[in-house]
């Protein structure tokens, strides 16, 4: 059995995941109070938007407080001169080993609330489809990037 892959990403994910929480959380309360205002309008039996209140508070304790640590605790990464070892999983764990030689380009991206915390992406693409080690700050999504770039390359030459 390989070891677990060593790198960690950035601790600065953890406000950057809990506020793509809320935000998703907000577009559910607005639903809930939907739910409530037709309830009331239509003589609904109570139990309804209570029980989507409850759900809602669910959602808000688990996208906000408990899903982005245990993700930050789970998701690792390592990077070798022959593959790409990720490993993440909050419920169901995933280890993929990218092989170095099926990667065909490699990029860093960014959104809004990943730029004020100074957070890049790296996302790597093979012929199945695409690969994403999350928030990494600029500085290492830069390296990592370049890295891999760099082994994929001299992998193709060696092909």
């Amino acid at each position: 059995m390989r070891p677990e892959p060593k790198e960690q990403i950035d601790p600065r994910a953890l406000p950057v995941w809990r506020w793509e929480g809320a935000i998703g959380s907000l577009v559910s309360a607005v639903v809930v109070g939907a739910l409530q205002y037709l309830a009331l309008r239509f003589s609904w039996a109570w139990w309804i938007p209570a029980l989507a209140w409850m759900l809602l508070l669910l959602e808000v304790v688990c996208l906000v407080i408990w899903f982005p640590k245990v993700r930050w605790l789970r998701w690792r990464f390592e990077i070798r001169e022959e593959e790409i070892d990720l490993q993440r999983g909050i419920i169901f764990r995933t280890r993929t080993l990218i092989p170095m030689v099926r990667i065909q380009h490699v990029d860093t991206n960014q959104g809004p609330v990943m730029r004020k915390y100074g957070l890049s992406s790296v996302t790597f693409s093979t012929a199945a489809g695409s690969h994403e080690i999350p928030a990494l700050s600029n500085e290492m999504a830069d390296q990592v990037r370049d890295q891999i770039a760099e082994l994929a390359r001299v992998s193709h030459e060696d092909v």
